[in-house]
C-alpha cells in the first residue's frame, strides 16, 4: 500500500513498478540536511588539514606534523542547491569561504554566486555534490571535469557514487593534479577498490544520515507519514 524511505533519495526505489501497483512512496527530506552537511564539513577540514594522513603515521609510530592548508579565503563550489547544498553553504559562512554554486533552479541567496557547472569546475578549490543520482547525471564528474578542476583542487562527494568517474578520479589523485578526495559513497558498496590505497583520499561508509539525532527523527518521520496515508485510504 506504500513505502516510505527513509532518506532524501528514491533512487533505491522502482518508482515506476510502485505506481503501475498504485503504491505511494514517501521519502524524509528535512531531517538529514544537518547531519549531511556537517559531515560535509568535517570532510572538507579533515582533508584541508591532513588529519586523517596525521592519525595513521602516528599510528604507525610516525610522529610528524603535516602542513595542510586553510578553508578561510578558499572558493568553495556546491553542485546541487537544495536543502542540503544550502545547509553546507550556511555552515561555510563563518570561515570566510566565497561559495560558488550549480543548479538548474538557482534561487536568490544572499552570498551566493550561481555559475554553469564548467566554471564552477574551473575556479573553486574545493567541489562538493549535492545532488540525486539519475541515469542523465551518471559520471558527471569523469576524466573531463575533473581535468578542467583547478591544479591542487579537492573534490568531495556525500552524494551518491554514481556521479563520480572513480577510475578517472584515481588517476587525477596519483598524478597530483587534484590534492585529495573525500568521499562517502562510491559506485559499488561496500567499497573494496583502488581508491583505498591512496593516502589522499577520506572515505567513510556511506554514512551522511547516521547522527543519532537524525536517524531518530528520519525514522520516526518516515513512520508517521506511512500512518497518515494508511489512514487516508482507510486501511486503519
Amino acid at each position: 500500500k506504500a513505502i516510505a524511505r527513509v532518506g532524501i533519495g528514491l533512487d533505491t526505489v522502482d518508482l515506476a513498478a510502485a505506481k503501475a501497483r498504485g503504491i505511494e512512496v514517501f521519502n524524509t527530506p528535512e531531517p538529514p540536511a544537518q547531519a549531511v552537511a556537517e559531515l560535509t564539513i568535517g570532510h572538507i577540514l579533515g582533508m584541508l588539514r591532513n588529519i586523517s594522513r596525521v592519525d595513521r603515521a602516528i599510528r604507525a609510530g610516525d610522529w610528524k606534523g603535516q602542513f595542510g592548508q586553510l578553508l578561510s579565503g578558499k572558493t568553495v563550489g556546491i553542485v546541487g542547491f537544495g536543502r542540503i547544498g544550502r545547509k553546507v553553504a550556511e555552515l561555510l559562512a563563518p570561515f570566510g569561504v566565497e561559495v560558488v554554486a550549480h543548479d538548474p533552479i538557482a534561487p536568490n541567496v544572499s552570498g551566493v554566486r550561481f555559475v554553469d557547472l564548467s566554471t564552477l569546475l574551473t575556479t573553486s578549490d574545493v567541489v562538493t555534490l549535492h545532488v540525486p543520482y539519475t541515469t542523465d547525471n551518471h559520471h558527471m564528474i569523469a576524466a573531463e571535469q575533473i581535468a578542467s578542476m583547478k591544479q591542487g583542487s579537492f573534490l568531495v562527494n556525500i552524494a551518491r557514487g554514481g556521479l563520480v568517474d572513480e577510475d578517472a578520479l584515481r588517476s587525477s589523485l596519483v598524478s597530483g593534479h587534484l590534492a585529495g578526495a573525500a568521499l562517502d559513497c562510491f559506485e559499488t558498496e561496500p567499497y573494496s577498490g583502488p581508491l583505498k590505497d591512496l593516502d589522499n583520499v577520506v572515505m567513510t561508509a556511506h554514512m551522511g544520515t547516521y547522527a543519532i539525532e537524525t536517524r531518530g527523527q528520519m525514522e520516526r518521520e518516515a513512520a508517521a507519514r506511512l500512518v497518515n496515508h494508511l489512514s487516508k485510504i482507510g486501511e486503519i
